[in-house]
């Protein structure tokens, strides 16, 4: 009988497509399919000619863009000197996770799957489109696809003699096994974050821990935004960037939510714990040091201030041993409950910490074993850079807004990685942020002749104060800013520095204040006004033109 495997690849941003590649993962279990779950970019490509079954999970970025941990999977499943048949062994599906109020809903999985198609794939059933914009999310669409995709796979790998699907009434076994060390065990010297190994460039498995220099708050007091300029010191780090680079950041939670978490679950924050795999072949959290303490564990990796999806609450719902609490668990799991569930926790966006609050006799009955199945990990931030290293080497610099809003739950909410940034204070010691650079999407021209228009209102003008800074320093001038913001005298950001160019002759400015008249000024209105020099710059000059929001 055929070896009963299969390969879910996921290519995943925000980490939709990866709970729902988890998800499949689990269904497969239920039915003992041999199935292993991983990012695209970890897959080895070359081994896909001998895979047999593979279901990809992609979401769509940006313009049509793939998500990060695919971009190399999809470079090479492109080249043009793959024979047509390489495929012809493959039997698979393509589920797509897009939002159809962008022009290129699902462009990646649409594109994936016409690509397998053409490498001699067997595709198993038609695409899914899942789509956000649905009144149920992209589970209206994946619900019932996946009934079918199950009876497809059911058919031509049926269950081996005497085996039954396992009930969804049974918990699966957790990813890992938690063993405690014994409290009087030896300490490791420290699970803070090491600096990165000096002759590699830092990346997300090895970020380099850079000194916080200074924060500054841009925004007058009385501004209802905080707007931060935060330096740090990245000497010796190998990082290397240029204008339109950009940073990220590996966030983390707030202490008063560590002791939170840890005093609902009854867990020890310094007890000292390995992880076990259940699975041979499964690889450990890569960026959990072993061993490690429970206080790390919640502080650098559990994203308890995430809003939980339904993965959650179906996985809550079996340790619970309170009948209330249950019902309202699998009610929120299940299909039906799905509108239910976006008006308690997308709507208002609670959290992950506030939903376990919500649910407390469940809460304190989550084996430890399960808390990495339960919760994901928190992930990195990205960030402009808003310095140029010409002007200031071994510095970098960002333009941190700190997310806070109001929903109808009475608590403001607020973003976890601009909050702990704007928190830190390099004046009480050695403060340290875990980052590494990424290629931004801003290249700005290389010949010197070129002048350049630059669209930057808010917070969106900090690639193009790199970019100024680094054009400034190669002495080219043909610079030419639209900047907007509510108040002059508010939140004009590094409004001497651009008034010091421009008197210099190195930068043309252009500013929109759209609360100090009457009538509301924004960007737009400035480059109408100024239509005949854009005009100028666009037909004689061949400006190039960039805007960031």
């Amino acid at each position: 009988m055929a070896e009963r495997t299969l390969l879910v690849l996921f290519g995943s941003q925000t980490g939709t497509a990866q709970d729902m590649a988890e998800r499949i993962g689990r269904e497969a279990k239920r039915r003992h399919l041999q199935c292993r779950v991983e990012a695209l970019d970890s897959c080895d490509v070359a081994n896909l000619i001998h895979e047999p079954l593979v279901v990809f999970v992609c979401a769509t970025t940006g313009q049509g863009d793939p998500p990060d941990n695919m971009k190399m999977f999809w470079r090479f499943l492109f080249r043009k000197n793959l024979p047509s048949g390489s495929l012809c062994q493959l039997d698979y599906a393509v589920l797509g996770l897009g939002d159809s109020s962008y022009p290129k809903f699902n462009f990646v999985a649409k594109k994936l799957h016409k690509r397998l198609l053409q490498l001699g794939g067997n595709p198993l059933l038609p695409v899914a489109l899942g789509d956000d914009q649905h009144d149920l999310g992209p589970d209206a669409v994946v619900d019932p696809w996946l009934v079918t995709l199950w009876d497809k796979i059911l058919a031509l790998y049926p269950l081996p003699p005497g085996l039954e699907i396992i009930s969804p009434d049974t918990c699966l076994p957790p990813k890992y096994t938690l063993h405690y060390l014994p409290e009087d065990s030896p300490q490791p010297e420290s699970d803070i974050l090491q600096p990165a190994a000096p002759w590699a460039a830092p990346c997300e498995l090895h970020p380099f821990a850079a000194r916080v220099v200074s924060n500054q708050r841009l925004t007058a007091q009385s501004h209802f935004q905080d707007v931060r300029l935060i330096e740090f010191d990245i000497a010796g780090s190998g990082i290397t960037f240029s204008a339109g680079d950009v940073v990220m950041i590996q966030p983390q939670n707030s202490p008063e939510d560590v002791q939170q978490f840890c005093q609902l679950l009854r867990l020890e924050p310094h007890r000292r714990f390995v992880l076990e795999p259940t699975e041979p072949g499964t690889s450990l959290p890569p960026l959990l040091p072993q061993p490690c303490t429970i206080q790390y564990l919640v502080t650098h990796y559990l994203d308890i201030s995430c809003v939980p999806r339904r993965s959650f609450f179906e996985l809550l719902a079996y340790f619970s041993t309170n009948e209330l609490e249950r019902e309202k668990l699998q009610e929120f799991s299940s299909a039906q409950g799905q509108e239910e569930l976006y008006s308690y926790c997308n709507r208002p966006r609670r959290t992950t910490l506030e939903a376990m609050w919500d649910f407390p006799h469940t809460t304190c009955a989550i084996p430890a074993d399960y808390l990495l199945d339960l919760i994901p990990r928190i992930r990195p931030r990205a960030f402009s850079i808003t310095s140029s290293m010409l002007a200031h080497p071994e510095r970098m610099q960002i333009l941190v807004a700190v997310v806070q809003y109001k929903t109808r739950l009475s608590k403001p909410r607020r973003g976890l990685c601009s909050t702990w940034l704007a928190s830190l204070n390099p004046e009480q010691g050695d403060v340290r942020v875990p980052l590494w650079v990424k290629k931004g999407g801003m290249k700005f021209p290389a010949d010197p002749a070129t002048p350049v228009i630059m669209i930057g209102p808010g917070t969106g003008v900090a690639p193009f104060r790199a970019a100024i800074q680094e054009r400034v320093a190669l002495g080219r001038r043909g610079n030419c800013l639209f900047f907007g913001c509510r108040h002059k005298s508010k939140d004009f950001y590094c409004q001497k520095e651009w008034e010091e160019l421009v008197t210099k002759g190195f930068l043309t400015l252009f500013t929109a204040f759209s609360r100090d008249q009457e009538e509301k000024v924004y960007v737009q209105h400035r480059i109408r006004e100024n239509g005949r020099l854009v005009w100028e710059l666009l037909s004689s000059g061949n400006a190039h033109v960039y805007l960031a929001g």
